[in-house]
């Protein structure tokens, strides 16, 4: 399948990725900053026990029904671009199960092409997952593809001004810039990992809420 967008929102990754007006040596600064900022937010996940992991994860299923009850109300038929749970993040395959229980059509990302917008491939609680390149558990090609009306968006760390550290692979941003309609993007974290800013680059898009164990944050953009 073609995207429609030709150019895609930000290179793989690194220090050459900066063009903010920094010379050199602020932006080996700022790569050297993110790398290090993912480790310790990476420490903080793996520092909560399963049972707080398990605690946090429904209540932000219950703030995320709040806030998509508000906002949008009867959900049947809409497209949730979900996420798989990898390296500590909190797992909400429960509530996935749940929306499709309610007629919410789920969809999780796959990385069909490296370097290029993501994929999302419809799930439900029957379908047998496969493993990609990374050994993230993705649905199998047969599986419908579909675009997200709705996009859940891990974070690895936020700010209030709806930006968020990923993995550094870039390929969330290059998905939001090729996708249209634009979903409603739901950063999802922990409110530990607030930062006062993560230095926002040109090609990073901000979210549209950010939801935590403490609440839901809408962005005014």
């Amino acid at each position: 399948m073609k995207h429609p967008h030709d150019r895609y929102a930000s290179p793989v990754c690194y220090a050459a990725e900066f063009d903010n007006g920094m010379d050199e040596q602020q932006q080996r600064d700022l790569a050297q900053w993110r790398k290090v900022e993912r480790q310790r937010q990476r420490q903080l996940r793996r520092a909560l026990t399963p049972e707080q992991q398990k605690k946090y994860a429904q209540m932000i299923a219950d703030y995320l029904d709040a806030l998509l009850l508000k906002r949008i109300g009867d959900m049947r038929g809409t497209v949730l671009g979900g996420y798989w749970p990898i390296q500590g993040e909190l797992d909400l395959v429960f509530w996935f199960s749940a929306l499709h229980q309610r007629g919410v059509r789920v969809a999780l990302p796959v990385t069909e092409k490296q370097d290029a917008p993501l994929i999302f491939r419809e799930w439900t609680p029957d379908t047998v997952m496969e493993k990609d390149c990374w050994h993230i558990p993705i649905p199998p090609p047969e599986n419908v593809q579909r675009v997200p009306d709705i996009l859940l968006a891990p974070c690895v760390a936020w700010d209030m001004a709806g930006y968020r550290l990923g993995y550094g692979g870039g390929y969330f941003d290059r998905t939001l810039a090729a996708l249209l309609p634009k979903p409603f993007v739901i950063g999802v974290g922990l409110q530990a990992s607030q930062l006062p800013t993560i230095f926002p680059q040109a090609y990073d898009i901000p979210m549209d809420a950010i939801v935590t164990e403490v609440g839901a944050h809408l962005i005014q953009h």
